[in-house]
């Protein structure tokens, strides 16, 4: 069970926390800086038809009681003055009517694209993040994170900070105005905002606290969700239904708790505000009525400062909700943050002056996105080489690693591949052969050592250059949702022609050409309309169509059936031909006419030399072929 972190106190250094928060969001919301303004600007017209309504409906009440008005009623009948309150009342609410509108618009098409932008950078944040990220969190994490954490992020532009900034400047308004008229009134209800705006504060830190909480579980959720869904047949063959949905049971219903904290959090400010608004309301009347028989206030200002005491708490109320969005976002974003803060272990080199590299530093984003550098002697990820066939010679040099620090799976690892060698990696399980591939395709980083590609150290290489000069077979061919062929040229602009090459080449044609639609085939998630077998070939045509230097193929024929394995091993003949070839196979029979097998134990070399010279030296190698050719 995925146990929750503890939430992080909302009280120390709540402050510069949020304020570290909207850093964040800064550069998101001046990209829309021109729609932003635009709405901002249309709230000053709306806060101020919202403080005339009262005034009018005042006007009107004074009118008919015949009490002083102001100066554009004064000499006007009753009949006269009243239409012109009309007239006044209807256009500040057409006002109103049409600006909220607009301005409604502009803020939700502003919070949609800022939540694109965010689930565009926090996708490619997370897909170019180190395999070791991937081994300790869980994907059912992740995708809340690119979910309902980042739609929690969109309120905060959309319904949340905007929206606050209205409410303050109606308020402020409705402050400035009612003081103008009658001080008196004005400081009592600007004296009852004092309390209810520390009880919104502490209500609101509450529910922050409670808020983190149910989306950690919410995550963990997702997570037990996802693993089950995932792995549906263990659970199904083994009998685990009960089980696993006694344990979904009992993490939805502590899910359950952490929301009914934060609903209980958000309805506490939504009562205390109405019992504050209703205690405003009657101190007003308490008050204003002492001032009308004291004959220092008119009815009719009396009735502005009735409607003025509900304005003043209806955006105080909105405020309260929206900040309970602000809240949401904030404890998602910080959630996200966790994510985009998380380092690139795996980098580009930096690029100083012609193509000259500097370490292993931070690329700009746009180079990133490029995949690759794009100069007179660089490369394009849009241009596939289909002529680089020159084989790569590869050098281990006093290589350590460790999936953990300290704790090794390769210690002082030395060998050459020369250019053009066929070499198999053999071993018990845990040896490392698989951490070996791991390295060169710079899917983690060693820990000592150097890793060289041609002599060059592959840190100083353009990953994109380093991947596209190999090509990588594995025992379970991954397939995305698409036609086959998408799934062969994944995204790269290879022509139809080439791809048709690229099947013929490995043997492959006849079988894609036996699917429904050929080429055009849709294939559901994973490839599950195809046998494992059928899977595993087209990897081998993804491999093709790359002409790559070096052809890795871990157990890559595992999953093909006899007659299959025959018919892919003639393709293989052909692919493996001038290239350099790495082959990891725990079938030794299979291995018999490389060049040569470097045995591993415990991630160290052990012996090396060709299948009948190691079976002379009657080691490690020999005793695994005996054991073998024994079971069989």
């Amino acid at each position: 069970m995925t146990s929750v972190s503890p939430p992080r106190s909302v009280s120390q250094s709540s402050r510069s926390t949020d304020l570290r928060l909207f850093r964040i969001l800064l550069p998101y919301a001046k990209r829309h800086i021109r729609l932003l303004l635009i709405a901002l600007l249309l709230l000053i017209p709306l806060a101020l038809a919202g403080a005339m309504q009262p005034i009018i409906i005042g006007q009107a009440v004074a009118l008919a009681k015949q009490e002083p008005v102001m100066g554009f009623l004064q000499g006007r009948s009753l009949v006269e003055g009243a239409q012109l309150l009309i007239w006044l009342l209807v256009l500040t609410l057409v006002v109103q009517l049409a600006l909220s509108g607009v301005q409604g618009y502009l803020i939700q098409k502003v919070g949609q694209r800022i939540t694109a932008d965010i689930r565009n950078d926090l996708f490619y944040h997370v897909t170019s993040l180190a395999t070791r990220f991937f081994d300790r969190t869980p994907v059912g994490r992740l995708i809340t994170r690119l979910t309902s954490d980042v739609d929690a992020l969109g309120d905060v532009f959309s319904t949340g900070a905007i929206g606050v900034i209205g409410d303050l400047l109606t308020m402020l308004v409705i402050t400035v105005v009612m003081f103008s008229l009658q001080w008196q009134l004005a400081l009592l209800l600007l004296v009852l905002l004092l309390p209810v705006t520390g009880l919104i504060i502490y209500f609101q830190q509450q529910y922050r606290a409670a808020n983190y909480r149910s989306r950690e579980e919410l995550s963990t959720l997702n997570s037990t969700l996802q693993e089950n869904i995932v792995g549906i047949n263990v659970v199904q063959l083994f009998r685990r239904e009960r089980f696993n949905s006694e344990l979904f049971r009992q993490i939805n219903l502590r899910y359950i708790k952490e929301v009914d904290r934060t609903i209980f959090f958000d309805s506490a400010v939504s009562a205390t505000l109405e019992w504050i608004a209703l205690a405003a309301i009657a101190g007003v009347l308490w008050l204003g009525s002492l001032l009308v028989q004291g004959e220092a206030l008119e009815f009719g200002l009396l009735t502005s400062f009735i409607l003025f005491a509900q304005r003043l708490f209806d955006p105080l109320r909105q405020f309260a909700e929206r900040f309970t969005a602000i809240q949401a976002g904030l404890t998602a974003l910080e959630r996200v943050s966790d994510i985009l803060s998380e380092p690139i272990e795996i980098r580009d080199p930096e690029r100083v002056g012609d193509g000259e590299v500097r370490g292993t530093g931070e690329v700009e984003r746009q180079n990133r996105l490029a995949d690759g550098w794009k100069d007179g002697k660089g490369y394009s990820q849009a241009v596939p080489q289909a002529s680089r066939t020159t084989p790569s010679e590869i050098q281990f040099e006093q290589v350590w690693f460790g999936y953990k620090p300290d704790e090794f799976v390769l210690r002082d690892l030395n060998f050459t591949i020369r250019p053009g060698e066929k070499v198999a990696l053999v071993g018990p399980t845990g040896a490392g052969k698989s951490s070996i591939i791991r390295l060169l395709c710079r899917l983690y980083e060693v820990s000592r050592g150097q890793i060289l590609l041609d002599g060059q150290d592959i840190r100083d290489m353009p990953q994109a250059e380093l991947r596209r000069r190999m090509a990588v077979i594995l025992q379970d061919g991954f397939l995305f949702a698409g036609d086959v062929k998408s799934n062969i040229t994944l995204g790269e602009p290879y022509t139809l022609e080439q791809v048709r090459q690229a099947a013929g080449q490995t043997n492959v044609a006849q079988f894609i050409e036996r699917l429904p639609q050929g080429y055009d085939t849709e294939l559901r998630q994973r490839g599950t309309n195809l046998s494992g077998g059928e899977k595993q070939l087209l990897a081998f045509a993804r491999a093709a169509i790359r002409n790559p230097n070096i052809l890795v193929l871990d157990e890559a024929t595992a999953n093909l059936d006899v007659r299959t394995e025959s018919v892919i091993q003639e393709a293989l003949e052909k692919l493996l031909q001038g290239r350099t070839a790495i082959i990891i196979a725990h079938r030794l029979s299979t291995i018999r006419s490389v060049d040569r097998i470097l045995v591993l134990k415990q991630g160290q070399l052990v012996e090396s030399g060709r299948h009948e010279e190691l079976l002379e030296q009657n080691g490690l190698y020999a005793s695994l072929y005996r054991l073998q050719m024994l079971e069989s």
